[in-house]
């Protein structure tokens, strides 16, 4: 095994090179985070709206679609 095999089958080592990489990370701001959080609720709760009102519309037209029939 060559040494780069060694040190990356070494938890430690694996351990510490992570930490390494995490602080390099450009971690966002509080503010930021609740924004985009707040955005991602709202565009959820906006689409699962949508498509609430939407298979409500199509059982609604696929009832009347079936009493037309009968």
């Amino acid at each position: 095994m060559n040494e780069s095999n060694k040190k990356s089958l070494n938890p430690l080592g694996f351990i510490k090179e992570s930490k390494e990489e995490l602080s390099k990370v450009s971690w966002p701001s509080k503010k930021d985070v609740v924004r985009y959080s707040t955005i991602v609720v709202c565009v959820t709760v906006g689409l699962a709206a949508f498509f609430a009102v939407l298979d409500w519309a199509l059982t609604l037209g696929l009832d009347k679609l079936i009493e037309l029939g009968k």
